[in-house]
């Protein structure tokens, strides 16, 4: 009884902060207090849950680090004139009996050169949201192959912050991790590209009229030489370099491009790596505003706090229960499938996606005990699932800021796919063979 009033009592937080618009985070410091208390209710010492909370606290602020590096590199991306070089370039493809499916493949390359959901809704997403509205197709469709898309990158980008959090819950390297990820989406990939491919014979879209490349000419220097910083981060990718390292060497090369090429002086260079980048052009404000440290604050402040409740409940023992319901879940439904369920419900909670992750990875703490199985599970629930919340930031924000209606949510099919398609594979290995043997087949033969 204890735990269910401690639980209902953090998850009151949580709501009173959605409901009135207020940042989570307070909810989150609220939270450590709640846990405490019960813990010294239940005769727990303060010292030995404060420790234990300052321990996983602290293995988790490594990730800050990254997460500023991040902010830099998404101001400079667009400060540079990179993102609006790739913008301007992919968007000439967009042919009106192909822009759903295209719409749904330009928002994937651009999630996974940025690993932001929001900053390629904001980019990508606005300029194929407009296109394909001007073409006359219905902007439900288009909402729904725009958040597909943004979100295959977010999940599987070396630079996305949900894949940065996932490798440091796990404890696992980034690298594998994404190899295991285009794995078990190369089916979902393919099955929503068919999709979006017979929605388009749906349609009957006409030819729009819209100079992108000329709109964004207006306000940098497009010459190919901006490319370069994105170039560089593919290649160090590919041949596995340090993230860190590599977002580095990414963003010293596009420090020159800014002030050689863009023409920026060094003190807006500088408030734009604190505050953001933001255009002096007002038709192209809207489209590139963003990135800085600041932006990462939020964020940063949700993990630290959070994974404190880890150390916690270790010390309290306040999720035993849980734990064992979970666990039993999993006897019945694969490992996967308890992750799953859990995630689902750790989204509708938590109403985004970096809090989601890490619900459900607490959550299901004691169903995997392989690292590498721990994170590619995570990654096809949690961090997929959460867009899926209408009442979620991770799906509500991106849809708002193209213009597409919630029902949108619907149509994003990649978003089902990934999960259901593990799913299903999962309970077929579970009945001819065993649930290990399914995992292992996934991680090792990946």
């Amino acid at each position: 009884m204890p735990e269910i009033i401690t639980v209902a009592l953090f998850c009151a937080a949580l709501v009173t902060c959605i409901a009135t618009g207020v940042s989570i985070v307070p909810a989150l410091a609220a939270g450590v207090i709640i846990f405490l208390v019960h813990g010294r209710l239940t005769g727990h010492r303060w010292g030995a849950m404060i420790r234990k909370g300052l321990a996983t606290m602290r293995a988790a602020s490594i990730i800050v680090v990254t997460f500023v590096l991040i902010g830099m590199l998404t101001t400079l991306w667009r400060a540079a004139g990179t993102v609006p070089f790739i913008v301007a370039n992919a968007t000439a493809l967009i042919r009106p009996h192909v822009v759903i499916l295209l719409t749904f493949l330009l928002n994937c390359l651009m999630s996974l050169l940025t690993g932001s959901s929001f900053a390629s809704a904001a980019t990508m997403g606005v300029i194929t949201m407009t296109l394909g509205t001007s073409m006359q197709v219905s902007p439900v469709l288009l909402g729904g192959a725009m958040l597909s898309g943004i979100y295959f990158g977010d999940r599987c980008s070396p630079v996305s912050t949900s894949a940065q959090l996932v490798k440091t819950l796990t404890h696992t390297n980034i690298f594998e991790n994404i190899r295991l990820m285009l794995h078990t989406a190369a089916i979902p990939f393919a099955l929503t590209c068919a999709a979006y491919a017979a929605l388009a014979l749906c349609t009957h879209p006409s030819a729009g009229s819209m100079d992108v490349r000329g709109l964004f000419a207006g306000a940098f220097n497009l010459h190919w030489v901006v490319i370069l910083p994105a170039a560089v981060l593919v290649v160090l990718a590919v041949a596995r370099v340090d993230v860190r390292v590599t977002m580095s060497v990414s963003i010293l090369t596009a420090l020159p491009i800014c002030i050689l090429v863009q023409h920026m002086d060094w003190a807006t260079l500088g408030k734009a790596l604190v505050f953001g980048f933001h255009c002096t052009d007002a038709r192209v404000a809207p489209l590139i505003d963003g990135g800085g440290l600041v932006s990462m604050v939020k964020v940063m402040l949700i993990v630290c706090i959070s994974s404190s409740y880890s150390g916690i409940f270790q010390e309290t023992g306040l999720l035993d229960g849980v734990h064992r319901v979970i666990a039993a879940l999993a006897s019945h439904v694969t490992p996967f499938g308890a992750t799953l369920a859990t995630s689902l419900v750790a989204s509708a909670v938590a109403c985004n996606q970096t809090l989601s992750i890490m619900l459900t990875s607490q959550l299901c703490s004691n169903v995997e005990s392989d690292r590498q199985r721990k994170a590619i599970n995570l990654e096809d629930t949690a961090v997929v699932v959460a867009p899926l919340i209408p009442w979620s930031i991770a799906g509500a924000v991106p849809l708002s800021s193209v213009g597409a209606p919630t029902a949108s949510i619907l149509f994003a099919c990649f978003l089902y796919l990934l999960p259901l398609c593990r799913l299903v594979r999962a309970l077929w290995d579970r009945r001819h063979g065993g649930a290990e043997e399914s995992e292992r087949h996934t991680s090792v033969d990946a």
